[in-house]
């Protein structure tokens, strides 16, 4: 029998939410309820599920950071956990102190985290700033140093909420890489909880699907996202409207997706027409190196594509504007293949952290209309093998005369003479 590095049983979190001017009492808030399931020693288990559905809530639980209100939780091993900035860091204390500070927290003597501490921070990037205190740190390189701690100090099992949010592309890569490396050559036990489905799907053995505070799903990755990303996504309207409980923060707030194409929306679309995909959006203040994208993914959860604005201004990014902000991207016709496609917005303030990724899909349908020929209708009537359908220019290369058919046969002659002759 395996062994079993986290057991849960009947987990529940309950919150008082106060009273309220309008009634007596507002009724209590389960962030978890009746939560159980086992982890194997080893295993790497992708925790996915919209904002608000408990995810962050099992995770302090399993960290020990809050105390469940109900049922229990066994836990075999040293715990590192990264979870929201704030958590973990003494904000007074520099780099160099936070790094053995979590390390003795974890259980470690203090000559094991100097063996490591070169790793940790050459990892991080912040050589420059090691005596400075973490609170005079940007959220970015206050991440990266949090991650390299919980990554590096080899605790038996890693708990880690929505760290490829962190930084920028070439360091979400490499902390990828690196709970790649932790979980299939150290043999650590990992929990991930994200937004990014791929990297969910790439990392994870399995995965449990959060709703509302109960387990909805927990079984094979690919089955699990797979069905999340049916259940999140709007019916194939092409269109995704809030009134309440909008995506963002203080800042900035996600309003609508809409899908467009000749000016209509009606969720299913034709491959040879142009595609648009709207934004619609709103900002407190001018805000200055705004990043609002989507990722194009499957309902299986295999991503398409990814793209954000690429019209740049001074600062790197484009400006968003106080007020309403409706933001337009084209997708070419002749690309897209038939099925079933998600958008899945991604906003974010220059290197920060993201406000918005993914919880929140829209759904639309393309018919296959272009590059159709007799072979591709031999396969099957609908589609083209791939991912994509897209027509590409083919020429022929020139190159030396062929030999005419004499010439030939008066070379392959002469070879056979040649053979012969003693």
């Amino acid at each position: 029998m395996n062994d079993i590095a986290i057991r849960a049983e009947n987990l529940g979190k309950r919150y008082n939410l106060g009273r309220s001017a309008s009634r007596e009492a507002d009724p209590d808030f389960w962030a978890l309820q009746d939560v159980s399931f086992e982890v194997e020693s080893g295993q790497v288990i992708g925790v996915i599920g919209n904002n608000g559905a408990g995810k962050s809530t099992l995770l302090k639980v399993l960290s020990r950071i809050t105390d469940p209100t109900a049922g229990r939780v066994e836990i075999k091993g040293r715990v590192g956990a990264l979870l929201e900035v704030g958590t973990g860091f003494h904000p007074e204390l520099s780099g160099r102190e936070n790094i053995y500070l979590n390390g003795v927290i974890i259980g470690m003597k203090r000559s094991d985290i100097r063996k490591k501490f070169a790793e940790i921070v050459e990892f991080a990037g912040v050589e420059n700033f090691l005596d400075t205190p973490v609170k005079r740190y940007s959220s970015g390189m206050y991440m990266r140093l949090a991650f390299s701690v919980a990554a590096h100090l080899d605790p038996d099992i890693l708990i880690i909420d929505e760290v490829l949010a962190v930084g920028d592309a070439a360091f979400q890569k490499k902390c990828l890489g690196k709970l790649r490396d932790v979980a299939t050559q150290a043999k650590r036990t990992v929990l991930f909880v994200s937004h990014n489905l791929q990297a969910v799907q790439a990392l994870c053995d399995r995965t449990m699907h959060l709703e509302h505070g109960r387990i909805k799903a927990f079984g094979d990755t690919r089955t699990v996202v797979g069905r999340y990303l049916e259940t999140t996504s709007t019916a194939l309207t092409g269109l995704q409207q809030w009134t309440h409980d909008a995506p963002g923060n203080a800042d900035i707030r996600l309003e609508s997706i809409e899908v467009k194409s000749n000016d209509s929306s009606n969720g299913i679309y034709s491959s040879s027409q142009n595609l648009s995909v709207e934004f619609g959006f709103w900002a407190a203040a001018e805000l200055p190196g705004l990043r609002v994208g989507f990722e194009l993914a499957t309902t299986t959860g295999v991503a398409v594509f990814s793209t954000w604005q690429n019209k740049p201004g001074q600062d790197g990014f484009l400006k968003a504007h106080s007020g309403k902000n409706q933001w337009r991207c084209t997708i070419p016709a002749g690309l897209l293949n038939a099925g079933t496609y998600l958008v899945v917005p991604q906003i974010a303030i220059g290197q920060d952290p993201w406000i918005v990724n993914g919880g929140a899909t829209v759904g639309f349908e393309m018919v296959l209309d272009h590059g159709v020929s007799a072979y591709w209708n031999s396969l099957d009537a609908n589609s083209r093998p791939g991912l994509v359908a897209p027509i590409l220019d083919w020429t022929m290369i020139p190159g030396p005369a062929l030999l005419d058919t004499a010439a030939r046969n008066t070379a392959v002659n002469r070879t056979a003479d040649l053979a012969v002759t003693p």
